[in-house]
């Protein structure tokens, strides 16, 4: 399906996060070592990031695979930034849209990435779509899954709701809609990081005060790194991480006693 990556740290050049580590998401477009859908990811690339001073991100895509674009190994060579959201793509429908089509959308302040699949598309979202405003329909930079299900959620955010709430209701509501979808979905604002586990693997490696890396799988073997739980909602910054249990949908309207976000355990040290 594809791989994806968010970075909030120290400035660094784009290559130092995506390129230069052993397992990096570079090297995952072709050889991931956690994917549980699909074996190569060649079908686009794209990397957001944001200046210093400037809330609105930059973003550079493609439509063929990361490893062959000479301007990317330039750009990832000499471009710095203290935030970014690359992906590498396995497109579920062939040719949709070309790079159009590759994460990570943006509007505003947002860059976003999906992870997985929506089963049953595209009639199964039909009333999910029906329901946006016109101009949320109109506006989709693609006709596949992934832009359907950030349109959904953009227009979560430009009603008010904060990015993780926004992401897992979305989920909650295409999982409904679409039963046997792969969501695992990724947001970033430059200054905070939220992402879901919902069909496939989710890992963060967390310096508290320093940087945070949120990803489909370790750059790296380092032993800090720590996998989320499938159905769980991660919200981060680069002092904190929090995760909370995505309800089971057939529980989700029942009144629980565990609602509060919890902390993750400790890495190793």
């Amino acid at each position: 399906m594809c791989r994806h990556i968010a970075y909030l740290g120290p400035d660094s050049a784009l290559g130092r996060v995506l390129v230069d580590p052993p397992h990096g998401l570079f090297r995952q477009s072709w050889a991931p070592r956690r994917q549980r859908y699909g074996t190569v990811n060649a079908d686009g690339f794209g990397v957001g990031w944001y200046a210093e001073g400037d809330p609105v991100p930059g973003r550079y895509r493609r439509a063929g695979p990361i490893w062959g674009d000479q301007s990317f190994a330039d750009l990832a060579r000499v471009v710095r930034t203290g935030a970014l959201l690359a992906a590498v793509r396995d497109a579920t429908v062939a040719g949709a849209d070309d790079e159009a089509a590759a994460a990570p959308f943006t509007a505003g302040p947002w860059l976003f990435s999906h992870n997985g699949a929506v089963a049953g598309w595209p009639r199964s979202l039909a009333p999910l779509a029906a329901d946006l405003p016109a101009v949320e329909v109109l506006s989709m930079e693609a006709r596949n899954d992934s832009a359907l299900v950030w349109a959904l959620v953009l227009n979560r955010l430009r009603a008010g709701d904060e990015e993780g709430q926004a992401l897992a209701d979305t989920v909650l509501e295409v999982a409904r809609a679409a039963p046997g979808s792969r969501l695992n979905l990724l947001l970033t604002d430059g200054e905070t990081i939220a992402a879901t586990a919902w069909g496939d693997t989710l890992w963060y490696r967390a310096e508290p005060g320093r940087s945070t890396v949120v990803a489909s799988e370790p750059y790296d073997d380092d032993p800090h790194w720590v996998e989320v739980p499938d159905r769980t909602l991660l919200a981060a910054s680069r002092t904190d991480v929090l995760l909370t249990p995505l309800k089971e949908l057939e529980e989700s309207s029942r009144p629980h006693d565990d609602t509060s976000p919890v902390r993750p355990k400790e890495p190793p040290a």
